[in-house]
């Protein structure tokens, strides 16, 4: 069942939106760290299978006119993006890589200069 959070096709994703949608980069890294390991695999899982259709979908229009759901989506890959490293490389050493990162902000990321 549809809560319309995300576009049609992706409803298979929506209960991740309040645990990982974010309106900025820093966010999103806070969420990575303190995130557990489970949460991170899980969903990198879900979302893994779903990003390039979703990429697809969203390239059919520009940035600026996205819906409140396609923005959802966008925001939803690029939390995708912040734990891809931490999942398919870091593994079992994420904690030991986040100790430093905890010390970081980000204060602008690309996808904010817009």
């Amino acid at each position: 069942m549809s809560t319309d959070l995300l576009p049609p096709g992706f409803e298979t994703l929506e209960h991740f939106v309040d645990g990982w949608v974010f309106d900025n980069a820093d966010d999103r890294l806070k969420r990575r760290l303190t995130s557990s390991e489970d949460e991170r695999v899980a969903f990198f899982n879900a979302v893994k299978d779903r990003l390039q259709d979703g990429l697809t979908y969203l390239d059919k229009k520009p940035f600026a006119e996205f819906d409140d759901d396609e923005n959802r989506l966008m925001q939803l890959f690029l939390s995708f993006a912040h734990i891809a490293l931490a999942v398919e490389v870091q593994g079992d050493a994420e904690p030991k890589h986040a100790e430093g990162a905890r010390f970081m902000t980000i204060t602008q990321a690309p996808s904010e200069a817009c």
